[in-house]
């Protein structure tokens, strides 16, 4: 098997174990909290409380997550790499890529194809050396996923340059794709024609992020059947789509055979400046690590195999990282 690269350096991909495939450590929007430095803390205090997260999610037998945290979600790998030092029994891979549901961020839009039409996208070279060289001030730390977005906004100019621009760095380093996707919207559909029928991607290194806010297993079994993976990732997050629904999808995608086009996550984070503290409780679980303690017996209970559990956990997430392997 090949390597992937980790945070602490390549793994080989036959050690990725047990991994979730959509987590969050960080998510801040650093300009804001400069000027408003108590809400965030001292960063030793976070990481503190990162690293007690993450050691508890380890002890459930979780060997891998990947974070995809990029560009417009205050990505910040150098704090991420002083986590994963500590808890050196979780693989972290990170992301390169950029997170907009509608235009790029200011310092592109001037810049190559946003100011002269025809010339080359920066982003191109920059998700590309993020891959093969490392994210500026991390130490090396080289991304092992891309990222996009498309919520239900749909396919504005911008979604649509950050997403040609993560085929372009896809083909030139083969790193798999996560897309942020809304399918209330249906959004998979402008995933498929850009990335797939006109930027040749293979569906099959595509994970669309969030196929589990919907209960329409018709439409997720399309979805699957065009060789897309679905991401079934927000466990513990619970607004539009409860628990019950989303277990309940999960295991009958399951009964129809589709463990092998489905990965696992919970989407939480350990800190997120997104959302007013005053209605996380409303969010249900979702800063608790809680799928492999509830999630798990819980499908267990209404019939998804060992398996079929192995195979969203390690076999999907080993071939996604490991070049298709």
């Amino acid at each position: 098997m090949g390597l992937v690269p980790t945070v602490r350096g390549d793994v080989d991909a036959g050690e990725l174990g047990r991994t979730y495939m959509h987590e969050h450590l960080f998510i801040r929007t650093a300009d804001v909290q400069s000027s408003r430095p108590g809400e965030w803390g001292d960063d030793g205090t976070r990481v503190a409380d990162a690293v007690s997260r993450l050691r508890a999610l380890a002890a459930q037998g979780v060997r891998t997550i990947v974070d995809p945290t990029v560009i417009g979600m205050g990505r910040d790998v150098a704090l991420v790499r002083r986590v994963a030092e500590q808890v050196p029994e979780l693989n972290i891979v990170v992301a390169t890529g950029i997170y907009t549901y509608d235009s790029v961020p200011f310092y592109f839009r001037y810049r190559g194809p946003g100011l002269v039409p025809g010339t080359a996208d920066p982003m191109d070279e920059l998700f590309v050396d993020e891959i093969t060289q490392g994210i500026a001030g991390s130490g090396g730390v080289r991304a092992g996923m891309l990222k996009c977005a498309i919520d239900a906004e749909g396919l504005t100019p911008g979604v649509e340059r950050v997403m040609r621009a993560v085929a372009r760095a896809h083909h030139r380093t083969g790193a798999p794709v996560t897309v942020h996707t809304h399918p209330g919207s249906r959004t998979a559909a402008e995933v498929k024609r850009v990335l797939c029928d006109e930027e040749q991607v293979d569906p099959s290194r595509i994970v669309l992020g969030h196929s589990g806010d919907s209960t329409d297993c018709d439409y997720l079994a399309e979805l699957a059947d065009e060789g897309f993976v679905l991401g079934m990732d927000r466990f513990g997050l619970h607004l539009d789509v409860t628990f019950e629904q989303r277990a309940a999808t999960l295991v009958e995608m399951c009964r129809r055979g589709y463990a092998g086009s489905m990965v696992l996550s919970q989407d939480a984070s350990c800190y997120i400046d997104w959302i007013d503290p005053a209605a996380l409780p409303l969010l249900s679980q979702w800063h608790h690590l809680h799928l492999g303690e509830e999630v798990l017996p819980h499908v267990r209970e209404s019939g998804v195999t060992e398996q079929q559990i192995r195979t969203m956990l390690e076999d999907v997430p080993r071939r996604l990282l490991d070049g298709g392997a």
